[in-house]
């Protein structure tokens, strides 16, 4: 079972708000100006533009991280926020929780989202930006709501959210939108804070160039390990992914675009697989979509194949290494630690092939800068055609649409920077 991935599908947010001492958010109507669509939102989305073309003037950026625990101590009570809701005892926590406490009980994602903050604050400044950068987390201190309290307090009233997931999914996008939907509700915060989003970066170069140049340096590394290595038969890049329900993965992304079984979240990430095999000149080299980090019972399906199971039959095939890209992350957190630098590479030893695990994005100087351009496109109002997207699925909405991204297990619930549902 994953390292953070027990409350993948979402647990049920009134059960999750109890559990914490919060109440659950309103009627998503209850934010809606009147006439208005998009709950929450500034005036030039409130009428659901797929892309928004009016400039708007931002009181801040608002960074949105998972969270994670800081010490062996915080260990359970973080899974339990996680899980919330779902009914797992702590004697199951546990069999996660040894993730976190091989390393003292630290997740490594809230120093990586302390190092994004002050990095986007340094190219913010750089470009003379006058955009402070507030941090708050779903599962953890410091929470959205202490974010929320802190731009009140702060006189921020207009706030743009970096959410750190690239991709289209309910637990990588519309479970963030709601979770700043129950911000607003706890803090009493919705006629006084409006929040946007900016798209989902997928395929923005920012986001995208990291891994290029992660497949092209590992490449050029296994071929000084392995003596005669024909890339062409001998190697094979594995791209690996959070996996999802696959009812979840169906949902994913608007439901006319017909992106078919996987939804637009496989889709998106064997566009961009594809762009990066391309732009790293490696067309030649054989590569695949894999997943990681499944949990839940065995009866639900999971997008396939596992990392580890695909691994297992590269041998037969005859490849003798491999480059493992951690496409669907933004940071090296726990799930990439554990069940990449850990379980995956284990297993390419017991097979007997040689690895190397390209590194994520982190604070990669052309993701920070893509996060603050994705910032301004907002501010500027950047006409659509003008806007950076490395696959023919980009650029994506600005507004989520209607329906995007339902959690089938438990419906909709109110959430911002989308037309409702």
């Amino acid at each position: 079972m994953a390292a953070t991935n027990l409350g993948s599908t979402g647990a049920a947010a009134p059960e999750r708000e109890a559990a914490r001492g919060r109440k659950p958010a309103p009627a998503a109507e209850a934010y809606c100006a009147s006439g208005a669509c998009v709950p929450g939102a500034t005036e030039p989305a409130q009428s659901g533009p797929e892309h928004v073309t009016e400039p708007v003037a931002y009181d801040a950026i608002l960074l949105a991280g998972f969270g994670g625990p800081e010490g062996q101590d915080d260990v359970i009570p973080f899974l339990r926020n996680v899980t919330s809701g779902r009914g797992i005892p702590d004697e199951r926590l546990e069999e996660v929780a040894h993730h976190y406490r091989h390393f003292d009980g630290i997740s490594p994602i809230n120093q990586q989202n302390r190092e994004l903050k002050a990095a986007l604050e340094a190219e913010l400044a750089r470009r003379g930006v006058e955009l402070p950068v507030i941090w708050g987390n779903r599962n953890w201190d410091p929470y959205l709501n202490d974010a929320l309290n802190e731009a009140n307090e702060r006189g921020f009233t207009k706030l743009i959210a970096i959410a750190t997931s690239a991709y289209s999914s309910y637990s990588s996008c519309r479970q963030y939108r709601e979770d700043f939907a129950d911000a607003l509700a706890d803090t009493g915060l919705g006629e006084t804070i409006q929040i946007d989003k900016v798209r989902q970066f997928f395929d923005h170069p920012g986001f995208v160039q990291p891994f290029i140049e992660g497949v092209r340096d590992g490449l050029a590394e296994l071929e000084r390990r392995v003596a005669d290595l024909d890339r062409t038969s001998g190697v094979e890049v594995l791209f690996a992914t959070h996996s999802i329900p696959s009812t979840d993965a169906a949902k994913s992304g608007p439901a006319e675009r017909g992106f078919g079984e996987g939804g637009a979240y496989a889709a998106q990430h064997r566009a961009v697989a594809e762009v990066v095999m391309r732009e790293a000149g490696a067309s030649d080299v054989p590569w695949q979509l894999v997943y990681q980090s499944r949990s839940g019972p065995p009866s639900m399906p999971w997008l396939e194949p596992d990392i580890n199971d695909a691994i297992a039959e590269l041998p037969g095939t005859g490849r003798k290494a491999v480059v493992i890209v951690p496409l669907g992350f933004v940071s090296d957190h726990m799930e990439v630690l554990w069940d990449l630098d850990n379980e995956a590479l284990e297993s390419c030893e017991e097979h007997g092939l040689e690895a190397v695990r390209v590194p994520t994005p982190g604070t990669h100087p052309a993701y920070v800068a893509g996060l603050v351009d994705l910032v301004l496109e907002r501010v500027n109002g950047t006409p659509t055609e003008e806007r950076p997207a490395m696959t023919e699925l980009g650029p994506w909405y600005d507004v989520c649409r209607p329906g995007c991204c339902e959690n089938v297990r438990l419906g909709f619930r109110p959430a911002l920077a989308g037309i409702a549902p």
